[in-house]
């Protein structure tokens, strides 16, 4: 048998494995892993460093299935490379529970590196593990000791590159020559509504180009030394990320099917997949590998001899550099620095010091010039928005203006939201760096699905949102958030604070930086522009701002109404209550900084915070329905159901009826009926 042969048996084995287990769940996206296989075959077996007995190992390169759709290309590389991947998990493909579902998800299948579907993602997710081995190779290699050295490999389709979000990421990917980072474009002319050219003209070669990638090809995706030649020259090249455009053929092997949109997301059927097997002289049947082509699969011996390697120069970092090494482990393992415990009290005691008002943004910015210096994995960026979201602290250096010599801390992203978030989600998922990154909180609409996919992948990604209502004042409607507190609260794990003052800001920071363990995922921070005042640190109110909601100031005397504020408009109720007090109306104040942490506490913990049968009323400068739950249906809610309005904030609070005299009618109102 010649070389080729062999090769093409092999990729055949990809091939039916995707053409089997998507007939037997009828349902599935055989196209692409029978476009992509050969590709996949020279790439996985030639040149990515990988061991599937340790999934985790940090020097590992990255493979990113950015066409997350064909996900049996990937499930079937990883069950024939020797990952944790039985051959029944591919018989229960897209079946509840099974580790094989309809698209790859990372934490659920051992070896898949992110969670992709929506398309463009993936890639943009892979620039951020590039940006971050980038990074990482800067602050810990030293002359001799390359312990951060490996790879970022990207296969995508049409429909990554037709997304917006391709355009955002690849120009960065660009700008800061990311050239450990090469895509292969399966560039088969089809998506679902057929053949592309009616909506897809693109010169993709020359648009990479502009953005100062390598461009290799186009070249015949199906051909093993060809694609083997590409590799090795973007490999060899410096200072650019690569991008080989691989002409395919989808569906390749289908007599009738391949070359169309039929082949895309539906099983070949039956008598089809006869045909196939003829066509591709694959007389096997169902799943059946032969065992020659299982053991020329197999890359365990091999990946643990890389690890191996790998291990014994770790060793002689560690010797040399003992300080680097644990810091490498511990952040490698989500771990926070040994004096976080010191770093933490210190942030709140700085921030429980506050007398004066100050936006929380700025008290953001005053989190951070403690904590950029305290936590080093921390890594800070903004959507071109720096002076506005105070993003960066003291000790912040920023990736454009840091010299090679240097470890930057901070990414100027420009106006690209989207692109940013979902590369912060890449750099969470490779490891080694907290990302945080700052837009104004309206938006969040730009990066909502990156935001979502944070939260679905479980990443510790921090959100700063700022200008965060209708206090940001002459801008108008078109800045100021209404709807997005509210919507954003409802994606499942995403915890979204709104903290009243500076103490609330410095707890909210410290929770999202302490997320992991049992309950890992992301942070949003909604920040105002405007001023606010500082209460103080009472006894228990960092604790009760962690629980997510907590008396603030209790009623003088009996208590007859309970005012639930976040944000800005606590200042409100606290208003109110004072004037209520005056009349001899006692009135509760609770700051609910984060519902979801309230949500999450002991029953005894809510009823003590909000006990029944006192009526309840919300304040907030957004959507009201969300604080419903809360009040109950027979409560008051003073918010917002339409858009602001441009004119200076107080103006804009009086219109809309979000004024301390207000809540006291509606306190009176509530206690009289």
């Amino acid at each position: 048998m010649t070389e080729t042969l062999c090769r093409r048996e092999l990729a055949n084995a990809l091939r039916f494995l995707a053409i089997d287990a998507v007939e037997a769940a009828k349902s599935g996206h055989p196209g692409a892993p029978m476009g992509m296989a050969d590709i996949a075959e020279v790439l996985w077996r030639d040149h990515l460093k990988h061991n599937p007995t340790n999934p985790a190992w940090p020097d590992r390169d990255r493979f990113v299935l950015s066409n997350g759709h064909g996900s049996m290309l990937l499930y079937a590389l990883l069950h024939l490379t020797g990952y944790d991947l039985s051959l029944d998990d591919l018989k229960a493909f897209r079946q509840l529970g099974s580790k094989t579902a309809g698209h790859p998800e990372v934490g659920h299948t051992p070896g898949v590196e992110t969670t992709t579907g929506p398309l463009g993602q993936g890639l943009a997710n892979a620039v951020g593990m590039a940006l971050a081995e980038k990074l990482l190779a800067r602050r810990y290699n030293r002359p001799g000791h390359s312990i951060v050295d490996h790879r970022t490999w990207v296969f995508l389709g049409d429909g990554c590159l037709m997304e917006g979000i391709s355009h955002e990421a690849c120009a960065l990917a660009g700008v800061w020559g990311l050239d450990k980072l090469t895509c292969f474009y399966d560039d088969n002319g089809i998506s679902i509504d057929g053949h592309v050219e009616g909506w897809f003209q693109d010169d993709t070669p020359g648009r990479f180009r502009a953005y100062g990638w390598h461009v290799v090809g186009p070249i015949d995706g199906h051909d093993p030394a060809a694609i083997g030649a590409a590799i090795a020259e973007a490999k060899a090249t410096h200072g650019r990320p690569s991008l080989i455009v691989c002409r395919t053929e989808i569906g390749h092997g289908s007599p009738n099917k391949a070359g169309t949109h039929d082949v895309h997301g539906a099983p070949l059927g039956a008598a089809e997949i006869a045909a196939t097997r003829a066509a591709l002289n694959w007389p096997h049947a169902p799943f059946a590998i032969p065992d020659s082509l299982r053991t020329a699969w197999d890359s365990r011996l091999a990946g643990a001899s890389a690890e191996a390697h790998w291990q014994v120069a770790f060793a002689a970092y560690r010797k040399a550099f003992p300080e680097l090494a644990a810091e490498f482990d511990r952040t490698q393992s989500n771990g926070l620095p040994e004096k976080w415990p010191e770093i933490k009290l210190a942030l709140l005691a700085m921030a429980a010091a506050r007398e004066t008002p100050v936006a929380t943004r700025k008290s953001s910015q005053n989190c951070l010039d403690l904590l950029v210096a305290g936590v080093p994995e921390l890594l800070g960026g903004s959507a071109d928005l720096t002076g506005s979201n105070l993003t960066a602290g003291k000790t912040s250096r920023a990736l454009h203006d840091t010299p090679p010599d240097s470890v930057p801390n901070y990414i100027s992203y420009g106006v690209r939201e989207f692109g940013m978030t979902a590369i912060m989600n890449g750099v969470a998922l490779h490891g080694g760096l907290i990302p945080y990154g700052g837009t104004f909180a309206v938006f969040s609409d730009y990066a909502r699905n990156a935001i979502r996919m944070s939260a679905l992948m479980r990443q510790r990604v921090i959100h700063i949102l700022t200008h965060d209502s209708i206090g940001l004042g002459e801008d108008g409607p078109t800045h100021q958030p209404v709807e997005h507190a509210a919507s954003l609260r409802i994606i499942p794990g995403l915890d979204v604070w709104r903290p009243c003052d500076e103490l609330e800001t410095a707890v909210a920071w410290a929770e999202a930086l302490e997320r992991t363990g049992d309950d890992p995922g992301p942070s949003a921070l909604f920040l105002s522009r405007q001023n606010l005042p500082q209460y103080g640190a009472p006894a228990d109110r960092a604790e009760g701002a962690a629980r997510g909601g907590y008396v603030l100031a209790d009623a003088e005397g009996p208590l007859q109404a309970i005012i639930i504020a976040t944000g800005s408009e606590v200042a409100i109720a606290m208003a109110a209550r004072a004037t209520l007090a005056a009349s001899g109306v006692g009135v509760r104040v609770v700051s609910m900084p984060c519902t979801r942490r309230f949500d999450r506490q002991p029953a005894a913990w809510r009823q003590a915070v909000l006990p029944r049968g006192v009526p309840r009323l919300a304040i907030e400068a957004g959507h009201r329905d969300g604080w419903y739950k809360y009040v109950g249906p027979d409560g008051a809610v003073l918010g917002l159901d339409d858009f602001g309005a441009s004119g200076p904030a107080p103006a804009l609070y009086q219109h809309f009826g979000m004024t301390a005299e207000a809540l006291v009618d509606a306190v009176i109102r509530a206690i009289e009926d």
